[in-house]
């Protein structure tokens, strides 16, 4: 009786190594398109700039009056002596111990209120009314308020900051905890697990994507109400420092500070989203996606 010998088989390193070949191959069209994106980026801000720049040289006067705006190498010319200012820094500084203070506050109690509005009946019907009536009132509008309530302009404005990301989370907290499928919350009961496990397990990772999503509007939020608290009732901070230089006109440190301001959104911004991106990894994403 012959004895019957086994196929050979391939070696398990090389079918790893084709199937990360076959993972990693994308068409050129794609892989082109992605190197690209940088450039066409760094193009679009240069293109802008250089319209800035002409119709402030030629002090273009259409429907639109551009001979009182000050050029880009105005602009620059201040940015970079800023820079060298000590003050300049202790007010970026300022703004973002403010933002970091109310938005870090914000995204607990908003996901914690959005959770328990929408899991619960009963902190739905005893605080959603409450917040239903605030959520509508500008952050901005509570400036008074803030002034009656605490005993300095810096715990005030922290309030305004606080207030403005505190909405967006908790709605995209609660819309995205109500469309949880209850399949899987009910596997986990099956299997013996409690509340807290479900909350754990399910709960707060399928709402994760809408959470980031309430958080990335909090954020910018956040930077529209701080600036505005800072030029009505603020002491030091970018949005101070940009009014004090309206009301002497110069109008180069204007838009200094709208510059720093934008930049520092755009900053935060990224970091919100590329946190989210990472805590969502098991997300399906689009090919070629990158933060915008």
């Amino acid at each position: 009786m012959s004895a019957v010998t086994a196929p050979p088989t391939k070696p398990r390193k090389a079918n790893k190594a084709s199937k990360a070949s076959k993972a990693s191959a994308r068409p050129a069209p794609a892989r082109r398109t992605a190197r690209l994106r940088p450039v066409v980026r760094v193009l679009s801000l240069l293109a802008a700039l250089t319209v800035w720049q002409l119709l402030t040289t030629l002090d273009v006067q259409l429907w639109l009056r551009f001979d009182q705006f000050p050029s880009v190498t105005d602009v620059a010319r201040e940015f970079g002596q800023r820079l060298a200012d000590g003050a300049y820094w202790q007010d970026v500084s300022d703004s973002l111990r403010r933002i970091v203070t109310g938005f870090l506050l914000a995204a607990v109690l908003g996901v914690a209120a959005g959770v328990a509005v929408g899991r619960s009946r009963w902190a739905a019907d005893l605080i959603g009314p409450v917040l239903e009536v605030l959520r509508p009132v500008p952050a901005i509008a509570l400036v008074p308020v803030a002034i009656l309530l605490f005993p300095s302009n810096e715990q005030g404005i922290v309030f305004i900051t606080f207030t403005a990301a505190f909405f967006p989370v908790l709605v995209a907290t609660r819309h995205a905890v109500r469309a949880l499928a209850p399949v899987w919350e009910e596997a986990v009961l099956t299997m013996g697990g409690g509340r807290w496990r479900v909350l754990a397990s399910v709960v707060l990772p399928g709402a994760l994507p809408g959470i980031f999503g309430g958080l990335s509007v909090g954020i910018g939020v956040s930077w529209i109400c701080v600036i505005s608290a800072e030029m009505i009732s603020g002491e030091y901070g970018i949005g101070y420092r940009t009014w004090q230089d309206y009301t002497v006109l110069d109008y180069p440190g204007v838009f200094t500070g709208i510059v720093s301001i934008g930049m520092l959104g755009w900053l935060t911004s990224t970091v919100v989203e590329l946190l989210g991106r990472r805590l969502t990894h098991w997300l399906p994403r689009r090919e070629g996606s990158a933060t915008s």
